[in-house]
């Protein structure tokens, strides 16, 4: 991927953090080199905060709160005050840092270098580096599990998904999906992975532990992100050449309808649709 073709990525996450009473989304909006903060109940834009490098993903970390937003032409992320909604400093990866989570004790961050092929580990306490994993080709989306023993990446290049074991810090499994994965995520019961394939137009059901393929999925052209609702039994995922959302039954794992959505390349505010929020271009979050 070329640093152009980051400008048309577009990912953003809903924190639900104690002290809010309403929750936040945090939108990246790489040409404007910043993070909108929007409130999910009014649709408004609260604040906006400056971020350079062309920012793309967002992790969240309650624990801390703290956001973190990876910087591909920074090299880096950048670590946000989810309270104060300011930057607080910058932290150096490497090469272009695309997808980026935290586990789910918030203990540690997993960043993924696009040029480098690699997941850097860092602690959420001091952003000491841990250590540097060695995964696919050009590694873009990942997720960890409910149980917080694996963290799982899309290697877009290599078309794969990679298994990370979280005691270990290395690679336990690696299993084919479609073409060009990007966007992943795992159900609430750390049963099944779901992973978008950008180029093939489907999705690839897996079993979340031996990473064994259970099934593929007919969706839209060009989907990035996958997002589950519905106590895991609705599995949305946005297609981005058709400006849709695809609607699949987990039960069935058959597409059961496609949700028009917004055509503009501009992230501005989610469309909320029953507890889905969506952009245009690629990333969904839903409130289960």
């Amino acid at each position: 991927m070329s640093r152009l073709r980051f400008k048309a990525v577009y990912l953003f996450a809903i924190v639900a953090l104690p002290v809010y009473a309403n929750p936040r989304a945090f939108i990246t909006n790489q040409l404007d080199n910043s993070v909108s903060v929007i409130d999910t109940q009014s649709h408004r834009v609260i604040e906006t905060i400056k971020v350079e490098g062309k920012p793309a993903g967002v992790a969240i970390n309650p624990v801390l709160q703290q956001i973190y937003v990876s910087t591909p032409e920074g090299g880096g992320f950048a670590v946000l005050d989810s309270d104060k909604l300011t930057k607080l400093r910058n932290v150096k990866v490497g090469g272009a840092s695309l997808g980026i989570t935290t586990d789910r004790k918030g203990q540690q961050i997993f960043v993924a270098d696009w040029y480098e092929n690699s997941v850097a580990v860092f602690d959420s306490k001091d952003f000491a580096r841990l250590k540097t994993i060695t995964v696919g080709k050009s590694p873009s989306g990942m997720t960890v599990s409910p149980d917080n023993r694996w963290l799982y990446v899309a290697n877009r290049i290599d078309d794969s998904i990679s298994q990370i074991d979280l005691r270990k810090l290395a690679i336990r499994n690696t299993t084919k999906v479609g073409a060009h994965p990007f966007g992943i995520t795992v159900d609430s019961q750390g049963k099944r992975l779901y992973s978008a394939n950008v180029e093939s137009d489907d999705v690839t059901v897996l079993d979340a532990r031996s990473l064994k393929r259970l099934a593929t999925i007919k969706v839209g052209a060009r989907p990035y992100a996958v997002a589950l609702a519905n106590n895991d039994g609705l599995l949305f995922v946005t297609n981005q050449d058709d400006s849709t959302v695809s609607v699949v039954d987990t039960a069935t794992l058959k597409q059961t309808a496609v949700i028009p959505v917004a055509t503009s390349r501009k992230v501005s505010v989610p469309i909320r649709t029953t507890g889905i929020f969506t952009s245009p271009i690629g990333s969904i979050t839903t409130s289960r």
